[in-house]
């Protein structure tokens, strides 16, 4: 037989298009339109429901960027429409872009009670089925004019629409047709038919003799149809149609969990209160489709979303609460938002966990199994052992199938973190988070699936997100055709925990992966809006010592414990760790909010800060040194406080010989050159120079910074290739006990003063920068004396490992990593520390001197700035302030120290001169106490949670100074007991621990 595969294939196309589809409607009716706009932002719907209109017609613009317009939508259905199924098909001005990134709208019934979200691929309101004819139709549609970043369909361009201060009030959309229709359920089964068909038709082999089967089929089809009467003619087309249908997919086909999905973004290019917006559209869809479709099964994540829908959207919620408790609509994940999981401190990772899940255990008496993370941009090595003591064992992400270097091995695995603790993990092999249930997409899942001979189950999470409304009414028609079909992977609709039990059953020796999950793309969110993520690392700081502070004064001084503004200031910090806001890649509006956000957070806390502090300093006018860190300095304990011992202060600067100054303390002697660098740490007790010879530290270099895609999220290893050292000197000086250097260079302007302590071999670098670049990446250089092959980086309760060659694909594409505190690299017996109080990317070289002083060396660079200029095109700009300590001689016990000294600073109160004995000490500094609190359930208990930080088996007894410590239990991070867990021997009023290498440890105190 002759091959007409292509002219078949063609035909399909242009009959579909230009034929069938238009047949799904084929009587329509214009419905009667008006429009009210808000002066400003959006208002209850009360208001709007209830706002005074004016007409409007199909081609008139309407909505100023991120303006909301209320649409008056009236109509009648006419009477010879009767017996026929009828929908609205409301268009708002929609583009064929993706859902989620346009106008959306949410319709409502004249009494406010929602009906469904608008959207670009979701745009029918059923009006009956069948219609009795003579239906009136009085609708009310909030509609969100949020402006298209990418309207003109180039990516990644500076645009001045991602702050209501600067888009401007310029119509941003036309309004479409608004009319009534019939619906020919035939005609769109016949569409739902061959687009099954065809798209799994391309992806069979053109020389398997399924392929040919589907082919002529759907010709035969096409024969069928009548063009001049395709609704007469559709149901014998799809006769021709029904036997392909119905063959059976093999026993050994690949089989897709698919579940509803709407991956919404808690903030990106839009603000944060336009997502409140986004997820109830989302939700009255979702509640809508379940009742419509009784097999399907929708998945929601993120704490933050329903709490935002029970607070603004109340009507919804109910619907929610009903489908969560009928087992259709699961509250997945267990997170109060999909956090970035690279730069949250330790307690904070825990706490997303905590506030999602007892959140979900609240609301529905659900506890979650998974943490699900589709979008999250890699993922730390200690977030297994987080997820464990959440009460969870299972992980989801897709995010790594985005790496531009390496393809992951595996697609479900066992994830192995710092501390030995393994987790079952699962990356879609769709590669996709919204799911359209293409048969490009479920081929691609099963070709693609890297368990294959092992393993044949997978998870595809299904429907458009952002906004978009999630899962259609076509993605579930599709299902349905392709739960068994010759040639295609079997599909059903699960919950995630549905397939994570057939996961796990099928495969229970999986592959497993050591070490963090990096993701080869998206470094410079480690960099990106450094406001940001100062705002970030201080909140934390702030909430360490607020705890700490109230449950002393609590159980000391018997002060009211602040629970209410602690649980509502974690959530608003945990809020702002969600995938976009902390790493920096959303729009100018968020992160203006966020700066103004941290502000308020950091008053407050201040507050509840002063107010223990004072109840525990009591009255008088000795001054009393409070040291929320968890190891002792200079005499005061950790946790305590002591009467003011000598400030120490720094060492007085002296000249050097050829410009420059000396700074030197007994334990380090400093030398600054005349350009203001750093060519000297000698560490006087060791006998050994920091500095890599003929080098420099406190060195500042500029790089280009025009990454190929992705603007505020990448960094492209080119950037290195050129760049610039800034050693002119704008001024060099004595300022007190410091060295004051100044630097100009393009726009910007940089201060710093260089100090080392009377009593510490340490070197501190304070540097503010007036940042007016574009397109460049600022870095902070310490080429090191040290042969170090691999250095270490402080994570989440411990701290990783990473090679500074670059021997293998994997490790070169490390070129930009994630540290917290500080970064370590040392040869056997000595090292060298770099801490920091709010920079988080970084990079680590090695290299190779040649001649008399040939050697090994090793360079340490703290990110500073970055300017991208999308999607907010003023990144950075202005004002910043960073700390800087290089400390030679370091012991990764040292890194950890000083990395807590440099972000817990001492406090000065007045009272009595008898000081504060710390409530919690452990006798060993291997183990660090990150929390010091009441239990959450305002039982009055003592929680204290610590964990190993040098990575080696540690014993330590925990005392508590205050009350009568009887009993500790075990508990996971709800402060639940731990199943099975042996309880702690107390004895002395101490608790003896042994800890494995990282171990964390949550111990409750019950106060008698």
């Amino acid at each position: 037989m002759h091959d007409d595969r292509k002219l078949v294939e063609a035909r399909l196309e242009r009959v579909l298009n230009e034929r069938v589809r238009p047949a799904v409607h084929p009587a329509t009716t214009p419905l009667t339109v008006e429009i009210w706009s808000t002066a400003d932002e959006p208002v209850p719907v009360a208001e709007g429901l209830a706002a005074p209109t004016r007409p409007i017609v199909t081609g008139a613009p309407w909505g100023a960027p991120w303006g909301t317009s209320w649409f008056k939508v009236t109509g009648e259905v006419p009477g010879e429409w009767a017996g026929r199924t009828v929908e609205a098909v409301l268009d708002l001005g929609f583009t064929p872009r993706t859902p989620g990134f346009q106008c959306e709208g949410l319709v409502y019934e004249p009494d406010g009670t929602p009906v469904k979200g608008l959207h670009p691929r979701n745009t029918h309101v059923r009006v009956g089925a069948p219609a009795a004819g003579g239906e009136q139709i009085h609708w009310r549609i909030e509609a969100a004019s949020n402006p298209d970043l990418e309207a003109d369909g180039v990516p990644f361009q500076p645009t001045r629409l991602g702050d209501k201060a600067t888009a401007g009030d310029a119509p941003q959309y036309v309004l479409g047709d608004m009319v009534l229709a019939v619906f020919d359920e035939t005609v769109w089964n016949l569409v739902m038919d061959l687009e099954v068909l065809g798209e799994l038709m391309a992806e069979l082999p053109v020389d398997g003799a399924r392929r040919w089967e589907l082919l002529r089929a759907v010709g035969r089809a096409l024969d069928a149809i009548d063009l001049r009467d395709v609704n007469g003619t559709a149901q014998a087309a799809r006769d021709e149609l029904a036997e392909v249908l119905a063959a059976p997919a093999s026993p050994g086909a690949h089989r897709i969990s698919a579940v509803g999905h709407a991956h919404i973004d808690s903030a990106w290019l839009w603000p944060l209160r336009e997502t409140v917006r986004k997820v109830a559209r989302t939700a009255s869809n979702m509640t809508k489709l379940l009742e419509d479709q009784p097999d399907f099964v929708f998945a929601m994540s993120q704490a933050q979303q329903f709490a935002w829908i029970k607070e603004h959207r109340p009507e919804v919620y109910a619907r929610v609460k009903k489908a969560v408790a009928d087992g259709r609509f699961v509250p997945v994940g267990g997170m109060w938002v999909e956090s970035d999981t690279n730069m949250p401190g330790s307690e904070a990772m825990a706490r997303q966990f905590v506030h999602g899940k007892r959140f979900f255990l609240e609301e529905f008496g659900i506890e979650n199994d998974e943490a699900w993370l589709p979008d999250t941009f890699g993922f730390a090595a200690g977030l297994p052992q987080i997820i464990k003591a959440a009460g969870s064992g299972r992980l989801l992400t897709q995010k790594i199938s985005w790496s531009k270097t390496n393809s992951f091995p595996h697609h479900t695995f066992n994830w192995e973190g710092i501390d030995g603790t393994r987790i079952f993990t699962h990356f879609p092999p769709v590669d996709s988070y919204n799911c359209e249930m293409t048969g490009a997409q479920l081929a691609h899942a099963a070709r693609n699936f890297k368990e294959k001979g092992l393993a044949r189950h997978s998870l595809a999470p299904v429907g458009y997100g952002d906004g978009g409304g999630g899962t259609t009414r076509e993605m579930v028609a599709k299902a349905a055709r392709l739960r068994s079909m010759e040639g295609a992977p079997t599909v059903q609709w699960e919950s995630p925990a549905d397939f994570f039990e057939k996961a796990e059953a099928e495969y229970p020796d999986p592959p497993v992966w050591v070490g963090e999950l990096y993701l080869e793309l998206h470094r410079a969110t480690l960099t990106s809006q450094a406001q940001t993520k100062r705002g970030n690392r201080r909140s934390e700081s702030l909430l360490t010592e607020a705890e700490l502070w109230a449950a002393t004064a609590a159980v000391r001084a018997g002060a009211p414990y602040p629970y209410q503004e602690l649980d509502r200031i974690w959530k608003t910090v945990l809020l702002h760790q969600f995938h976009d806001i902390l790493p920096g890649s959303s729009i100018a509006w968020v992160h203006r909010e966020a700066r103004e956000t941290y502000a308020r957070v950091a008053q407050e806390l201040e507050g509840i800060i002063e107010g223990a502090q004072r109840a525990l300093a009591g009255a008088g006018t000795s001054e009393l040194v409070f040291n929320s860190a968890p190891h002792t300095r200079r005499g005061v304990p950790a946790g305590g406080a002591s009467a003011a011992a000598d400030e120490g202060g720094g060492v007085v600067p002296v000249p050097r010989d050829g410009g420059g100054y000396v700074l030197d303390n007994g334990l380090l002697r400093v030398e600054i050159d005349a350009r203001g660098l750093v060519v000297s740490a000698y560490d006087r007790a060791a006998g050994r120079e920091a500095i890599a010879p003929g080098q420099a530290a406190n060195l500042l270099q500029s790089h280009p910074d025009f990454p190929n895609q992705w603007d505020a999220w990448d960094v492209d290893a080119f950037y290195r290739n050129t760049g610039s050292d800034l050693t002119e000197v704008a001024a060099l000086g004595v300022e007190g006990t410091s060295v004051r250097i100044v630097r100009a260079f393009g726009g910007s302007r940089v201060s710093q003063l260089l100090s080392v302590p009377k009593d510490a071999k340490r070197l501190d670098i304070d540097t503010e920068v007036d940042w007016h670049e574009t397109e460049r990446f600022l870095k902070l250089a310490f080429p090191l004396d040290v042969k170090a092959d691999r250095y270490a980086s402080e994570t989440q309760y411990g701290h990783v490992y990473r090679p500074t060659h670059q021997n293998t694909s994997w490790e070169w594409a490390k070129f930009e990593a994630c540290n917290h505190r500080f970064v370590h690299v040392d040869e056997p017996g000595w090292g060298v520390a770099i801490v920091n109080d709010a920079t988080y990317g970084h990079d680590v070289t090695r290299a190779v001197r040649t001649g008399a002083r040939a050697g090994t060396t090793t360079t340490v660079r703290a990110s500073l700035l970055r300017a991208p200029r999308y999607p907010d095109p003023e990144t950075d700009q202005g004002v910043h302030r960073f700390h800087h300590a290089l400390v030679p001689g370091a012991t990764v016990g040292d890194a950890v120290r000083e990395g807590y000294r440099a972000n817990l600073p001492e406090r000065r109160v007045t009272g009595t001169a008898a000081g504060v004995a710390p409530l919690v000490g452990v006798d060993n500094d291997a183990v660090v106490v990150s929390a010091v609190k009441l239990a959450d359930d305002h039982s009055g208990d003592l929680v204290v949670r610590l964990y190993e930080a040098n990575g080696a088996c540690a014993r330590a007894t925990v005392r508590v100074d205050g009350f009568a410590a009887a009993r500790a239990v075990l508990t996971d991070l709800l402060e639940r007991p731990l199943p099975g867990a042996e309880r702690p021997a107390v004895a002395d009023g101490g608790v003896a621990l042994a800890l494995r290498p990282f171990q964390m440890v949550t111990l409750r105190l019950p106060r008698g």
